[in-house]
């Protein structure tokens, strides 16, 4: 797919105070095609938002889908831990695939392998019931450290609809590379977020989640190789950017400033 007809979204975790129908129209205004929504707490305590079928939560944003022209193309985002029960999130992913979301984004949480590729297994069947696909995102603090790690897990489960996601933190601070991702097989990857990042790789867990939750910069305003990686990436993996509003940052200028960088990053 050429870059300037590839979709671009917006991941919700850009501007997380924004409830669903008001990122929505944020995006539009910054020249987003879609969104992502935070239907899930990333951890114990973090903002998220829901859209029960019905709703006048879930008919406003309907309403800001159809005036704008946007999609929600994914949601997120869920722990697989020992203790994760599937069936648990169909009520939210009934809620997602009635507008038209496409894919979950997860993280392993459990370092038993064998029991955390069940739950992926259990998990993409339970998603397909309503035309979802799930991806697994690596992440250095978690058991499913590496793009590697996220790769055997989603082979292992022999999911027809799991993929593996492609965050541009994530990958380059956990021992990946743009060959790491030219080298995945084909089919596996469907969702890349972009970010860029500057500066030495954090020496501790601690460092990590702070960088990965504050310490991201618009794409091209760091040191990363955004315009290989997106290369590296099958022409018909989407692309959404995952960049938070810092302190202080005007929203609009926020969101702005990201599909501007994205678009130079893209060559488009």
């Amino acid at each position: 797919m050429k870059p300037e007809k590839r979709p671009i979204g917006l991941a919700h975790f850009s501007a997380i105070d924004l409830p669903p129908a008001e990122l929505v129209s944020a995006a539009a205004r910054a020249g987003f095609d879609a969104v992502g929504l935070r239907l899930f707490p990333a951890f114990p305590g973090a903002p998220c938002y829901a859209v029960p079928q019905g709703s006048d939560a879930a008919r406003e944003l309907r309403l800001r889908l159809d005036a704008t022209g946007l999609e929600v193309f994914d949601i997120e985002f869920v722990v697989l831990d020992a203790d994760f029960q599937p069936r648990s999130v169909l009520p939210v992913l009934e809620d997602a695939a009635a507008l038209g979301a496409q894919r979950l984004s997860v993280c392993g949480q459990d370092s038993d392998r064998t029991r955390l590729t069940d739950n992926v297994a259990a998990l993409c069947a339970v998603a397909a019931e309503v035309g979802m696909s799930v991806d697994l995102e690596n992440m250095g603090w978690r058991p499913v450290r590496s793009v590697a790690d996220s790769l055997d897990v989603v082979q292992a489960s022999g999911a027809a609809n799991a993929g593996v996601l492609i965050d541009a933190l994530h990958l380059f601070r956990n021992g990946g590379s743009l060959e790491t991702v030219s080298a995945l097989p084909a089919g596996f990857v469907r969702h890349a977020q972009l970010c860029d990042l500057r500066g030495p790789d954090p020496e501790t867990d601690e460092d990590r989640i702070q960088e990965a939750r504050a310490g991201r910069f618009a794409p091209g305003a760091g040191e990363l190789p955004l315009t290989g990686l997106v290369a590296a990436l099958p022409g018909d993996a989407r692309i959404s950017v995952e960049v938070p509003l810092g302190p202080g940052q005007d929203p609009a200028a926020h969101l702005a400033a990201l599909r501007h960088g994205v678009r130079r990053v893209m060559g488009a």
